[in-house]
């Protein structure tokens, strides 16, 4: 099985320190992040990696040239001239398999990667994309109005959201939308698949996931790494 793993972003939320140091390599737990997936998709039954890479894309290079990962798994690069979006990338990387996974190089999840391929397989779909949930409270009184009248009074409502992991698996038809050299995000890729009444699906799980979008939250990924570090890395992975 083969995946690609985003890697190019500037991480500026997380300066100072991605001011030097590609955010993909920030250690949780003592390790980088990327390392860490590596290690997961190497467990899962994946053969092969994608790196694909843009701000200080060297350190990345360098370090896995002389890790021990590079003997589990191989691992090539694809270094991107120009920002292309979270799908556009995958468009100049000349990809070919049915099924690719491709993520986020910024996650912490004990997500099971040969789980979500058979899922999608066997689904059939266009696109699957890993979902998570996320229950949002309204700390006050919501109002429904009908111009100036109130008709409806919902105190302190719960919502609940299913927003994406930032982990998908592409098939064939999905990739043949993304034209190489163009820009393109997932949002828009999932509505031109929709748009041609192709399947895209969800994959849930309960899973642990977390984005290190912003410090806290890379705090936050490090607590929770060493306080369960068996789950994101058992023994011998």
């Amino acid at each position: 099985m083969k995946a690609v793993i985003l890697a190019g972003g500037k991480g500026t939320r997380l300066a100072p320190y991605t001011t030097v140091f590609p955010k993909p390599l920030l250690p949780v737990g003592g390790i980088p992040i990327l390392e860490t997936i590596i290690r997961q998709l190497h467990r899962d039954g994946y053969d092969e990696v994608v790196i694909a890479c843009g701000y200080l894309a060297s350190f990345i290079r360098i370090y896995f040239d002389e890790s021990p990962v590079s003997k589990m798994i191989r691992i090539s690069y694809h270094q991107e001239q120009a920002p292309l979006g979270t799908a556009g990338a995958l468009g100049t990387i000349g990809l070919d398999a049915d099924a690719i996974l491709v993520m986020n190089g910024d996650l912490l999840t004990t997500l099971n990667f040969r789980a979500l391929m058979g899922f999608h397989i066997e689904s059939k779909a266009a696109m699957t994309v890993a979902v998570v949930t996320r229950t949002i409270r309204v700390e006050m009184g919501v109002l429904t109005l009908d111009g100036s009248q109130i008709v409806g009074y919902t105190e302190k409502p719960t919502n609940e959201y299913v927003g994406s992991a930032g982990i998908y698996i592409y098939s064939r038809k999905a990739l043949s939308l993304i034209k190489p050299g163009e820009y393109l995000d997932v949002p828009t890729l999932v509505a031109q698949l929709i748009a041609a009444n192709e399947r895209v699906v969800a994959y849930r799980s309960d899973s642990f996931w977390l984005d290190m979008g912003n410090r806290d939250d890379y705090e936050r990924a490090d607590q929770e790494f060493n306080a369960r570090r068996s789950e994101f890395l058992p023994a011998g992975v």
